[in-house]
């Protein structure tokens, strides 16, 4: 697999603190005619800015592309650089995605790196419904030396079985067994004490992730997100560089 958001903090999530305020949110949506996954983390400045930072995934081809740029307040323009490293600072960019951010969409047009005009795009954080969904789903999935395990069994949006195992290159493992279901718009949560399993209908995939897992993790382990397509089949996505 070619590796792919950490982010793929899939659902919405706020931290404030006493100093700032921080959001991480995922999108689906399209650029141009290709379906593509969106996950950025915001940090709000003094002035109510925002600086914006994350990944898309072009779904077709699960080819990667991060951003990092602002947001207006009030307004919500938002302008982000693209590269394709997570690292953008010191490097020209091979794009750029104007437009504005408000009321849980954002669209504009994607230029091209001397400025020209490529293509438009546009994002919402509404997922379609999973109150339907029903699978059946073992599969295994790897990258380098990191290995993931998945046995997951849902029946008309509910939760029957779900065990998921993930083992890091120094053998550190996290092992996360949900035998409980939370209701979610667009989506549907799994729990395990603190731990949250979110899925997201995401077209031809359906996209697994997991937050606040590290009572299930091993101290040197993490959980990375997956991609199930249709026939049940498992892709890894290494969302970031740890």
């Amino acid at each position: 697999m070619k590796g792919l958001i950490k982010i793929f903090l899939v659902g919405f999530s706020v931290c404030v603190t006493a100093q700032d305020k921080t959001e991480s949110r995922e999108l689906i949506g399209k650029v141009g005619t290709r379906s593509a996954l969106l996950v950025l983390n915001a940090a709000e400045r003094a002035d109510g800015s925002w600086q914006v930072a994350g990944e898309y995934i072009l779904l077709p081809t699960l080819a990667r592309r991060f951003v990092e740029g602002e947001r207006s307040p009030q307004l919500g323009v938002t302008v982000l650089r693209e590269g394709t490293t997570p690292i953008l600072f010191g490097r020209p960019p091979i794009g750029e995605l104007r437009g504005t951010w408000r009321e849980g969409i954002y669209k504009g047009t994607r230029y091209g790196p001397g400025g020209q005009k490529r293509e438009g795009f546009e994002f919402s954080e509404a997922f379609p419904s999973m109150d339907d969904y029903s699978a059946a789903v073992r599969c295994e999935a790897e990258q380098g030396r990191y290995q993931s395990r998945l046995n997951m069994k849902v029946s008309s949006g509910k939760l029957a079985i779900f065990e998921w195992r993930s083992v890091e290159p120094g053998g550190q493992a996290c092992n996360v067994a949900a035998t409980e279901q939370q209701p979610l718009r667009g989506g549907l949560r799994f729990v395990s004490g603190n731990c949250r399993i979110t899925l997201r209908d995401a077209g031809d995939y359906v996209a697994l992730s997991a937050q606040n897992c590290a009572a299930q993790c091993g101290p040197e382990a993490h959980i990375e997100p997956l991609l199930i397509d249709r026939r049940g089949n498992c892709e890894l996505l290494r969302y970031g560089v740890r």
